[in-house]
């Protein structure tokens, strides 16, 4: 590839991120753990959008447990988000593998 095609290719990404920031915040990801006892939704900028937990998983002698949910709900919401990140960030760059954090991602 031509060094100026590419950073001609690279200008026009960098202009596309001001678009990839909004769709970021649209973008949502719902993680659920016990079941569907607990559940979380978050966004696109990894930020807790919701948090939903059945009167079931709410055991006062057992803490542990429902902390145990709401993480395991989480980490599960955060890899959804990603993978929904990962597309839109193949879709704007058009499927160039960028290194990580080249784009500011």
């Amino acid at each position: 590839m031509n060094p100026m095609d590419l950073f001609k290719n690279l200008q026009n990404l960098q202009s596309r991120m001001g678009d990839m920031q909004e769709r970021l915040q649209a973008l949502s990801a719902t993680g659920s753990a016990g079941g569907g006892m607990v559940r979380i939704e978050i966004n696109g900028q990894m930020e807790v959008q919701r948090v939903r937990i059945d009167r079931e998983a709410v055991d006062p002698d057992d803490i542990e447990m429902l902390e145990d949910l709401v993480l395991a709900a989480f980490t599960d919401a955060s890899a959804k988000v990603k993978e929904k990140i990962r597309e839109e960030m193949t879709t704007i760059t058009g499927g160039l593998n960028l290194p990580p954090g080249l784009m500011g991602m």
